[in-house]
């Protein structure tokens, strides 16, 4: 898989609603009601990850939820970076 390029980025960007770059990362935070809530959440992603076989860094902080998504290998984001954010904002957007 190969790294898009800053013109790609630029495109993809307006179709992924909520997320931005942030230092070479594809990122997003979301804020849920309660706890229970942001872990259904970070359930949803990671079964939805685990399917693809591309996996976001998740942090949690009570009620938020942050993402990053980058293909290491690949040195930056990549189409697969972009198809797992479309999918992830299907699950709560």
């Amino acid at each position: 898989m190969e790294r898009l390029s800053d013109e790609e980025l630029r495109r993809a960007l307006p179709g992924l609603k909520g997320w931005e770059l942030e230092n070479g990362v594809l990122a997003r935070t979301w804020t849920f009601a309660d706890f229970a809530k942001a872990i259904h959440f970070v359930n949803q992603v990671a079964q939805a990850a685990e399917t693809a076989g591309h996996h976001p860094d998740i942090d949690i902080r009570y009620n938020r939820v942050r993402l990053g998504l980058v293909t290491h290998d690949a040195g930056g984001i990549t189409a697969n970076d972009t198809s797992m954010a479309s999918e992830i904002n299907r699950l709560n957007d």
